[in-house]
């Protein structure tokens, strides 16, 4: 008899063991299912603190203590604020027609030559990418003006597809995106956390900015990857990506300079953004604001008319306004608690407020015509959809670690990558590959919220390079998006493509594309300079 209860106490204390480990798949089979991923990770969390509980396997301060502290943190996050400002800028620009204006004029400026509508739309992309950085409104938007007509000039279907897919999915490696926020709060949590336990109790920190600097050079590089690919498929074979006949390109002229009117307003914005963050002017919170701002000038200047007291005159003196402000801040003292302020500091001070009461008016008058256009409540709508997903992901995820962590999950990666043969680089190829295998079934954000909490101390306690682990991710969870049966870029444009462009030729248009991902993943872990130069030169990590 005692020698049941034992081995009973025996297998009782193995599952104990092995209960984290069950928790991932348990996680995974739900989200397989369909469940949302936020009540996914809460409910799988919240199970098995029970089941650890029951077998004494689990310690409820894990739970009961650090949770609450976590909630706060998440919603008092500086960084974490500019996910929804960055969201409103990029569906402002979506639904200001920026994009349609583009591809028109970018079609017909390389229109004459053989894939010359693929080489619009990647640009078109990559501009989009660094305006908006939202994946599935750009992949709708050019599916639905571009695939038509690559179809009728006779595009191989799959090419025109997977040029297109490929080409919305830049918004999440080239900066400013929310897949860089995110990692960039996860990367540097867990930097932190590796330093600590290395007893450095004066950690260095990686802001989302190193990491936007980070991805700037690998995202540009990939631009580079999928030009280079679609100009050899133009080349070797014509007839795949023909080039428009002369009758129906139009006045190249007009349309160059029809480019030039519609360009410099996405691209100021750009510079605005990213150059304030890379610059160490501003952080990307503040970075996110002035972008949510500008998108809101650039919209009302398109949706006001031309003269009137809430015309395009207010909108310019406010974006004039904004600039002058920037050169105020820039080169005088502007703070008013001083006890000896000179004349030219307060007359700085008080031009410095009428900007802000004339950027305040423009704002305003803004939003009257982006109401007056019924614009404004679908894109509070889907700014707010899109926000509280990502909070409610965040809440869920943070839930699941401490569950993780409380049953030992920790220690359990943390033994599985030291074992892992091939040392440091065998344990990021197993990371890479796991990731790159989530991503054919889980989105991004579950991916990131997930898996990088759990793997990224123990590959920065192997001494990785934090920025270049944050990229090498980065560019991993791109092919999310790309990778069939379920990637969403595929989804997005299977719902807006005409009916005789069969989802298989999608799904093979794509394949070329993941592996030039692939092949990017693969030169950057050979030369991990192309992430870590800019950061070093900028802020000299």
């Amino acid at each position: 008899m005692d020698g049941i209860v034992d081995n009973m106490i025996i297998c009782w204390c193995a599952c104990a063991t092995w209960l984290d480990i069950a928790m991932i798949f348990t996680l995974c089979a739900l989200l397989l299912a369909g469940y949302p991923a936020a009540f996914s990770l809460a409910g799988t969390a919240l199970i098995y603190a029970l089941v650890g509980l029951s077998m004494g396997a689990f310690d409820v301060t894990f739970f009961s203590e650090p949770y609450p502290i976590r909630i706060f943190g998440i919603i008092n996050n500086q960084v974490l604020i500019a996910v929804p400002l960055f969201v409103l800028m990029g569906v402002i620009l979506e639904k200001s027609k920026i994009a349609e204006e583009l591809l028109d004029n970018m079609a017909k400026l390389f229109g004459s030559m053989n894939g010359g509508l693929g080489i619009s739309v990647t640009i078109v992309g990559a501009l989009l990418a660094a305006s908006t950085g939202i994946v599935g409104a750009t992949v709708v938007t050019m599916g639905l003006l571009s695939l038509p007509t690559m179809l009728r000039r006779g595009y191989e279907p799959g090419f025109a597809a997977g040029s297109i897919a490929a080409a919305g999915t830049l918004g999440q490696i080239i900066p400013p995106s929310i897949v860089l926020i995110l990692l960039g709060d996860q990367i540097s949590n867990a930097w932190q956390k590796a330093q600590l336990q290395q007893g450095v109790y004066a950690p260095e920190t990686v802001s989302v900015g190193d990491l936007f600097a980070g991805a700037l050079m690998p995202g540009l590089m990939l631009v580079g990857l999928y030009l280079t690919y679609q100009i050899g498929v133009s080349i070797v074979s014509p007839k795949s990506a023909p080039a428009i006949p002369a009758a129906d390109r139009g006045n190249y002229n007009e349309a160059l300079v029809s480019a030039l009117k519609t360009l410099p307003a996405p691209l100021l914005l750009i510079i605005a953004v990213l150059g304030s963050i890379l610059g160490g002017i501003a952080t990307p919170t503040e970075a996110a604001a002035v972008g949510a701002a500008g998108a809101m000038l650039i919209a009302g200047f398109r949706l006001c008319p031309v003269k009137g007291l809430l015309g395009r005159p207010l909108l310019i003196s406010g974006t004039l306004a904004t600039g002058l402000l920037v050169v105020l801040t820039s080169t005088i003292d502007l703070r008013m608690g001083k006890e000896i302020t000179s004349g030219l500091e307060t007359a700085a001070i008080f031009a410095a407020i009428t900007c802000c009461v004339f950027i305040a008016l423009s704002l305003l008058t803004s939003l009257h015509h982006l109401l007056k256009e019924k614009m404004l409540a679908p894109v509070v709508e889907k700014t707010a959809s899109v926000t509280t997903m990502v909070f409610t992901i965040l809440i869920g995820a943070a839930l699941f670690s401490l569950v993780f962590r409380g049953l030992g999950g920790d220690e359990t990666v943390a033994h599985a990558l030291s074992n892992t043969p091939g040392g440091v680089v065998g344990a990021v190829i197993a990371v890479m590959l796991v990731m790159f295998i989530l991503g054919f079934f889980l989105d991004f954000i579950e991916i990131t919220l997930v898996v990088v909490p759990l793997v990224a101390p123990a590959l920065l306690l192997m001494g990785v390079d934090p920025i270049w682990l944050g990229v090498m991710m980065a560019v991993n969870l791109q092919t999310s998006f790309l990778t069939p049966p379920f990637g969403f870029a595929l989804f997005y444009l299977r719902g807006v493509a005409p009916d005789s462009v069969r989802t298989l030729q999608i799904y093979r248009g794509a394949i070329p594309f993941v592996l030039i991902q692939i092949l990017a993943l693969a030169l950057l872990a050979q030369f991990p300079e192309i992430a870590t130069w800019l950061p070093d030169r900028l802020y000299g990590n």
